[in-house]
């Protein structure tokens, strides 16, 4: 039962959420074109799902979702271990990183376009960056907060570099590093989503952006809330395997 616990907590506050909301529409008799009754997006979603026009775009944003995310995440840990790792890395190309974390997206996207298309790979390179900085940061904190007399006292044992790293810092930084993999999941469908607005021909903020068009908000409620239970569930995902691989740390392999 306590492994259910973390979804059914949220689930209790949905549904509160959902009473107050329908509450609302029903008290001040909102019109449909400004907030859409719970009732008519749960029917967008049914006959979404039901006749399966909603199934290709959630196949679409969430495989450029999970490329992307892991592109990001690899090259994140990557770059945060070679920072951290050599001060030489970290004065020539630290500052150009922080630059590109300091523009916006958004004024990438249109040079991604050009660069990579207007398929799926423009929307993965997108993904890629925007999840990338936060794990950076995260990895390169992380092991530089590494014990300073455990490093010490494994030196003194001849320890290499490479068991040091591999051994004890990387280790040490786990947690901050799966902190890092969790803010990626929400950074990731944000840039799945921002990507789409730009240029798609599918996928739930493609489904989002033409909604709009034609003032169907029952429809664009039902996107956003499969972006928001998509991200609730790679949340959770990433804690759950946070808690079988980071088993030392407190409240760490608890099932």
């Amino acid at each position: 039962m306590r492994r259910f616990l973390p979804f059914l907590y949220p689930l209790i506050s949905v549904a509160l959420l959902i009473v107050v909301w329908d509450a609302a529409v029903r008290l001040w008799a909102i019109p449909d074109y400004l907030l859409p009754s719970p009732q008519a997006v749960y029917q967008a979603l049914a006959s979404g799902f039901a006749d399966g026009s909603l199934w290709p775009h959630i196949a679409t944003t969430l495989g450029e979702t999970l490329s992307g995310y892991v592109i990001g995440s690899v090259l994140a840990i990557a770059f945060g271990v070679a920072l951290a790792e050599s001060l030489t890395f970290e004065r020539f190309v630290y500052p150009l990183l922080v630059a590109l974390q300091a523009t916006p997206k958004v004024a990438l996207g249109p040079i991604i376009l050009v660069w990579f298309g207007f398929g799926v790979a423009s929307k993965i390179v997108l993904v890629a960056l925007v999840c990338f900085f936060p794990l950076f940061v995260n990895t390169v904190n992380g092991i530089r907060r590494t014990d300073a007399e455990l490093l010490d006292a494994c030196r003194a044992f001849s320890a290499s570099r490479a068991w040091l790293l591999f051994h004890v810092k990387l280790p040490s930084a786990a947690g901050e590093i799966f902190a890092g993999l969790q803010i990626g999941v929400a950074l990731a469908l944000i840039g799945a989503v921002v990507a789409e607005f730009l240029s798609a021909q599918q996928g739930l903020g493609y489904l989002i952006a033409s909604s709009s068009v034609s003032m169907s908000l029952s429809t664009m409620f039902a996107g956003v809330f499969l972006l928001a239970f998509s991200g609730f569930i790679g949340a959770q995902c990433v804690r759950w395997l946070q808690g079988k691989i980071v088993f030392w740390e407190p409240g760490g392999g608890k099932k």
